[in-house]
């Protein structure tokens, strides 16, 4: 029997959804690994062509208690910046857990110009609730938050990139 285990979290960000979803979802394979090299060494779309149905993967250094992560997008939508993924290969999966998804929504504020709330979470099927801790899902989290943060660091020194 498995259990689901998981987060959700959420931040505000000045920076527009439009802005955070293209450079931080759609363009991030070619963005985070020149952002964080220390973290991602590098990001590589195996299948597809970078949209739904497509299969990346992240290679990471030896801060991150992995090597890499392969996943399959399977929504990704550029109106509603919606993003929704699940993990196929790598990190923890068939080590602690069976099945790893994942959910990234960056919601407007006001006109749009105004900001965007990022919701992000993640359900973790675990395989023994012992096994997968608080630990395991604090790496996954901050990871996630450690990137979409210095995307928006990226777009906020950059005002012009990804207009």
């Amino acid at each position: 029997m498995t259990l689901i285990k998981g987060f959700s979290h959420e931040f505000e960000s000045p920076v527009p959804a439009s802005k955070m979803f293209m450079a931080g979802i759609v363009d991030a394979h070619n963005l985070v690994p020149k952002l964080i090299p220390a973290v991602v060494t590098g990001t590589t779309i195996l299948q597809g062509d970078g949209g739904v149905g497509s299969i990346k993967r992240t290679d990471f250094s030896d801060v991150i208690p992995f090597n890499y992560v392969t996943d399959r997008i399977d929504v990704q939508d550029e109106e509603k910046f919606i993003y929704k993924y699940t993990m196929v290969e790598g990190g923890l999966l068939g080590k602690k857990y069976e099945a790893a998804d994942y959910e990234v929504r960056f919601e407007p504020k006001g006109d749009g110009d105004e900001g965007c709330v990022c919701r992000m979470s993640a359900r973790y099927h675990v395989y023994n609730d012992h096994a997968f801790t608080d630990d395991d899902i604090k790496v996954g989290k901050n990871g996630l938050m450690g990137m979409y943060k210095a995307v928006e660091a990226y777009l906020l020194a950059n005002p012009e990139a990804y207009a």
